[in-house]
């Protein structure tokens, strides 16, 4: 496998592409469960790296999660709330469902398509987050057959802060080669209980987004550098590339949870 190694904050490219920052989030703050518990999902588009202004959400078109292969519906459960960022409020949307069994469970997040209207286009974001219950590995390194997908090579609940993260471009089902991947930290993370966010931990990067390209097999890898929730976004890979007479961006996102060794 001809993986390209990108290294933390190695490749920092300002402005690379017309969706720059934009991210879709799917966010528990609990990504490993010793007990059985119910879950909430925060589902928020936002800019987290830089701390800044919230976008109000359509109604998803679907979310749902998969466990030992079978996908359980959540569409019709998800509920919409009022998200305060650090600049803005915005609609975004929220869904608790419990979560017994062992294994892993992959939520999904297909939204309707946010229309950019500084730049005319609409943006799709079909995001994966992940969870474990009791440590059991079941579904995480399977596919789940979106549209536009990352497929991650490292268990995504439990990257170690110093090792890399591999993931893997699909356009639906098939490799992307020289994807365009935008990488970013959640320097603020959510306050579930409150709708808000809390103090951001760190400082926007200098020279804009951190960005990485996939091989000609679809492989990127990335440096861990510090504990936190990672997002990654390979842009415009999916097959759909017009909407309501307007461009499309069909992304791919996936977030992982990198711990510090103790």
């Amino acid at each position: 496998m001809k993986t390209k190694i990108i290294a933390a904050f190695a490749m920092i490219v300002a402005g690379a592409t017309t969706a720059s920052a934009h991210f879709q989030l799917l966010y528990t703050p609990e990504v490993n469960l010793a007990r059985a518990a119910d879950v909430t999902m925060k589902m928020v588009f936002w800019h987290p790296l830089e701390n800044g202004p919230m976008m109000d959400m359509g109604k998803p078109q679907a979310v749902y999660y998969r466990h030992k292969g079978k996908n359980v519906d959540l569409t019709e459960e998800v509920s919409e709330v009022s998200f305060h960022g650090p600049i803005n409020e915005a609609v975004a949307f929220e869904v608790t469902t419990p979560v017994r069994r062992l294994g892993d469970y992959i939520f999904v997040i297909e939204p309707a398509p946010y229309l950019e209207e500084s730049e005319g286009i609409y943006i799709q974001q079909f995001t994966k987050s992940y969870l474990n219950r009791g440590g059991v590995p079941t579904d995480w390194m399977e596919p789940v057959g979106l549209p536009a997908e990352i497929l991650p090579l490292n268990k995504p609940t439990n990257v170690m802060v110093g090792s890399s993260f591999t993931g893997r471009v699909l356009s639906d089902g098939k490799p992307v080669g020289n994807a365009e991947i935008e990488i970013e930290y959640m320097a603020a993370e959510l306050d579930p209980q409150n709708n808000a966010t809390f103090p951001p931990s760190v400082s926007p990067v200098p020279g804009g987004s951190i960005v990485a390209l996939s091989d000609s097999d679809g492989y990127f890898t990335f440096g861990i550098p510090r504990a936190g929730f990672w997002g990654f976004a390979a842009l415009g890979v999916g097959a759909k590339k017009t909407h309501n007479d307007k461009s499309l961006s069909q992304d791919a996102v996936i977030w992982i949870r990198a711990f510090d060794f103790e």
